[in-house]
């Protein structure tokens, strides 16, 4: 045996090399390292089994969600959650939540049967608040319009039942209103009775049917700027709502004449139509509405449309109903249409009518009119070329029962032809307004006959620049018996011109606007309130920049009756507001005081102690102070400050 190989073998010690026994001690260490491997790899495994474990929880408690109900289980229990606070809750719980409530129709609402309270206890809860009376309104604008807004009105409302009128101005630019928004409203809100839709883009003829699938009871129906909406939604709600009683159409390029045509037959209690600026919609679909809707249709407005001749003739035949008719912008019909349109006889009952651009209104045509229209009580023409001081007198002539004329920026008229007009008018004339009509003028000699209209209650002449002194002392010869005078604009006139007519006035003056008229001082406005200061319910001296304290003094001695009071911009300052607050028979409701540089933080505890009859106070663009304001808010808490 070799040197210290040595070992024991039943009583023997047996020794072994050296080099054995240290390969032996390396064995050992690795057979150590070795089992520190496998400890390290069991705690991988166990946190791996730890979050496979978890992960199988997470799984099941969201199979134990409802979330991961079928819908249809999901609809069955959530069309039986009672009370509009209730379904409101929910609505807030997730987007598909919310979804799936909008598509729940009222119909479908499981009602829990009512059980009775036997110990007599009266508790209110959510169903007692629903059975009061509720919102019947509601508006969505701009940002605030989006399909989410509009599905938990529908959501809301849904057991109510209140909402009746739906107005949507504008839309959320990424999230707008869209089919989805309007499909909601269908099934929540069968009781809606008017629908506004101004500026909608994304809405298109899928959302209007499912509106008329929904709400049968519609009656009024107002689609502006909707150019995705064409003739084939306009038929579904014709034949889906037949008590539409009226319709709105404007800016909406989709919609042509198969629309109106089928509205006109399927709505027999149309009452009001309104077609504007529609490139498609032409002849056949205006001749095709007012021809079915002949018993009912009462009121009718086209503007900015591809007509001819031949619209106006079937209005002029078939509008046997019609009371109120406007024409406007219709540039490719003629004089022709008019004058047949007056001589077909068929309205009757026209009370009134305003004409806006139409090249086509001559004075064969507008005669025509005054002579076939027996009913005729007010017109209006804006921008008619043609009218003449001639025509004027002619329809004057004409038109046996008319009461109101306004001509605006028709620029043949003159001084001249309004006299006329006035010496040959009905008797029973009550309103005459000239605006914007540059050849009204001073006139070099007055007529050999002036003529006196004692009828005439109501003058308007606004920014007329040839208006000044000398046409309204005319004014105040002829106009004994004035109430409401509005000259506003006239920037030349003066107290020469105002103070005849002031005198003049044996009625007492009610309504006096005086607006823009710079060169009226304190005396005209004096004279005005001691004349007809028993009378004065509404005095606007705004721009009436040579206006002072003076005014204000006698307004508050001489104005029992005065409602409103416009100083805006004038010269008015703490003085004069303080004599305002303490006159003991001023009535105010009203009051403006914006841009008067005068009035500064002294005159706040004036008007804190104005009367409890003020409703309104601006005090924009002066010396005040926020702080100033916060406290007046508080003395006048029942007041609406503009500041």
């Amino acid at each position: 045996m070799p040197p210290f190989h040595d070992y024991r073998d039943g009583g023997m010690l047996v020794l072994e090399p050296a080099a054995a026994l240290f390969g032996g001690v390396r064995q050992r260490k690795r057979a150590r390292v070795t089992a520190v491997a496998p400890s390290v790899f069991a705690a991988a495994a166990a946190a791996a089994e730890e979050e496979a474990a978890a992960a199988k929880k997470q799984k099941l408690r969201a199979a134990l969600s409802l979330d991961a109900l079928p819908d249809e289980c999901l609809f069955e229990i959530l069309r039986r959650v009672q009370g509009a606070r209730a379904r409101g809750a929910s609505s807030c719980v997730s987007r598909r939540w919310l979804a799936m409530l909008g598509g729940i129709r009222a119909s479908e609402i499981k009602r829990a049967p009512a059980v009775p309270d036997l110990n007599q206890v009266f508790v209110a809860s959510d169903e007692d608040e629903e059975a009061r009376p509720g919102c019947s309104e509601r508006s969505l604008e701009g940002e605030g319009a989006t399909d989410v807004a509009l599905t938990a009105a529908a959501v809301a409302d849904a057991l109510r039942g209140h909402l009746q009128s739906l107005v949507v101005r504008g839309s959320h630019q990424t999230r707008g209103v869209t089919d989805s928004g309007l499909s909601a409203v269908a099934r929540g809100c069968s009781s809606l009775r008017s629908l506004s839709l101004w500026d909608v883009p994304q809405v298109t003829d899928a959302g209007l049917a499912e509106i008329a699938a929904g709400c049968p009871s519609l009656e009024k129906l107002d689609i502006t700027g909707c150019p995705l909406i064409t003739d084939k939604g306009l038929v579904a709600v014709a034949q889906g709502c037949p008590d539409l009683k009226t319709l709105t159409i404007e800016a909406c390029s989709g919609v042509a004449n198969e629309g109106l045509k089928t509205v006109g037959r399927c709505c027999s209690k149309l009452q009001a139509v309104n077609i504007k600026n529609c490139a498609h919609v032409g002849d056949q679909g205006v001749s095709g509405l007012i021809c079915s809707a002949t018993a009912s249709l009462a009121k009718v407005r086209l503007q900015g449309l591809n007509i001819t001749d031949a619209s106006l003739a079937v209005i002029g035949y078939y509008g046997k109903a019609i009371t109120d008719l406007t024409l406007a912008r219709l540039t490719t019909v003629g004089e022709r249409g008019f004058w047949v349109m007056a001589n077909a006889l068929g309205l009757q009952k026209l009370r009134c009518m305003s004409i806006t651009s139409c090249p086509g209104v001559t004075e064969l045509a507008l005669v025509s009119i005054a002579k076939f229209c027996p009913s005729l009580k007010q017109l209006y023409l804006r921008k008619c070329s043609q009218i003449s001081d001639v025509l004027l007198k002619d329809f004057a002539e004409s038109a046996k029962v008319l009461e109101s004329l306004q001509i605006e920026e028709c620029n043949k008229i003159t001084l001249t032809g309004i006299l006329a007009f006035l010496l040959n008018c009905s008797p029973k004339f009550k309103a005459l307004s000239l605006v914007k009509c540059i050849g009204i003028k001073d006139i070099c000699s007055a007529p050999a006959q002036l003529p006196v209209c004692k009828s005439l209650r109501s003058l308007t002449i606004k920014h007329c620049p040839g208006f000044t002194d000398a046409s309204l002392a005319v004014v105040g010869m002829i106009c004994p018996h004035l109430e409401n005078l509005d000259l506003s604009g006239l920037g030349a006139v003066t107290d020469n011109g105002l103070l005849p007519l002031i005198r003049s006035s044996e009625s007492g003056l009610v309504h006096v606007d005086l607006n823009g008229c710079e060169n009226l001082t304190d005396a005209s406005i004096s004279a005005l309130v001691k004349t007809h200061g028993s009378s004065l319910t509404h005095l606007s001296l705004e721009s009436c920049s040579k206006i002072t304290d003076a005014s204000l003094f006698a307004i508050s001695e001489s104005c029992s009756e005065l409602a409103e009071l416009d100083l805006s911009n004038c010269m008015v300052s703490d003085y004069g507001v303080a004599v305002l607050a303490s006159a003991a028979g001023l009535k105010l409701r009203i009051l403006s005081l914006s841009g008067c540089l005068k009035v500064t933080q002294k005159s706040v505890p004036f008007l804190g102690s104005m009367p409890a009859s003020l409703e309104g106070l601006n005090l924009q663009f002066n010396f005040i102070g926020n702080h100033n304001i916060a406290s007046l808010e508080k003395q006048l808490w029942w007041c609406d400050i503009l500041a």
